[in-house]
């Protein structure tokens, strides 16, 4: 018969079991979490059909990211782009480096030239603009956010619509992942942007489901990196963390765009072997480091159901259809075969 307990272990009777049972329930649990999110999702409509061309012909839309120089996000606001040329229905990105002032300009651009919808998408918190807010609903502009609160999130009242995503989902099934594949040894370098919203529902569900299911796993190090500076902060704070926390054998980037700064600070470190990747969103190019075995695992979103998504969702409200619950998009764990 086939012992579980590690070699040089003494068991102590009930006392020394406990542990040991706790540890392997986690591990199940984490199977089975990771396992229903396997499997290739099935499109459940968010609502009654209706006419979207009718509905959105000859409408504009503005859609302000945090910031252009997020892939994600681009990459979303690229495929609405087309999805919204198939109803007749304009989608124009703001351009912005996430300077607060460029993201007013934004909104203020959308009142002077004739949009009918501004899309605040995923970053972007209504609360800073709410003068802009409220001067595009005077003109008869609406606001709308996506991708951005978590269910468990109050909703500005000043938007029109709000299509929300579980981040707190997410970050339990990242821990769940770190669960199975440290067999329950998880030490962890997390990496997050305090600064949006979403990050505090996402980090609470990661921490709940090792406290919970993991007693043996620990967050060694957090490192907070505000999103204008990812692109020079995160490389050596990572590089640095990994050097201080020798034990460390998981990074999680919760955003993966953050992942272009993450891999090269393992690899400067010497650390593939021994530290492993997972994040979660689906950019295209996060998912080429899957491929090549860069990246462990990223729970992945598709980008062209989001778009598609996020315009039936604007478009029902806008029309004064019921509007759906949450995005709809389903999380799919994504790892080289």
């Amino acid at each position: 018969m086939q012992s579980y307990w590690p070699s040089g272990s003494v068991c102590l009777g009930a006392l020394g079991r406990r542990p040991q049972r706790r540890r392997l329930d986690g591990l199940a649990h984490a199977r089975d979490a990771i396992d229903a999110h396997r499997a290739k999702p099935q499109f459940v409509a968010p609502g009654a059909p209706f006419d979207a061309s009718k509905c959105g012909a000859g409408k504009k839309m503005l859609s302000i990211p945090n910031t252009s120089g997020n892939p994600f996000l681009k990459g979303i606001i690229e495929r609405e782009t087309v999805a919204g040329k198939e109803l007749g229905f304009t989608v124009q990105e703001w351009q912005n480096q996430g300077q607060p002032s460029q993201w007013v300009q934004g909104m203020e651009f959308a009142v002077r030239n004739g949009f009918r919808l501004i899309d605040l998408i995923s970053g972007v918190d209504p609360r800073t603009l709410e003068p802009q807010v409220r001067a595009a609903r005077a003109a008869g502009v609406k606001t709308m956010v996506s991708h951005f609160y978590d269910p468990s999130q109050s909703v500005s009242p000043l938007v029109a619509a709000s299509l929300p995503v579980s981040f707190n989902t997410i970050g339990k099934l990242l821990a769940d992942w770190v669960i199975l594949r440290t067999n329950g040894n998880g030490n962890v370098v997390l990496v997050v942007s305090d600064e949006v919203p979403p990050t505090g529902p996402l980090v609470q569900g990661f921490n709940d489901e090792l406290k919970q299911y993991c007693p043996d796993c620990k967050v060694l190090q957090r490192i907070n990196v505000g999103v204008t500076e990812w692109g020079t902060t995160i490389r050596p704070a990572v590089q640095a963390a990994l050097l201080a926390n020798p034990r460390a054998n998981f990074v999680i980037p919760i955003y993966d765009s953050m992942a272009q700064f993450v891999v090269p600070a393992v690899q400067i470190t010497g650390k593939q072997s021994s530290v492993k990747i997972a994040t979660f969103n689906g950019t295209p190019f996060v998912l080429d480091y899957v491929r090549e075995g860069k990246v462990d695992m990223d729970i992945g979103e598709s980008l062209d159901w989001i778009a598609r998504a996020t315009i039936d969702g604007y478009l029902r409200a806008d029309c004064g259809l019921p509007v759906p619950k949450n995005i709809g998009v389903p999380f799919l764990y994504l790892r080289r075969q």
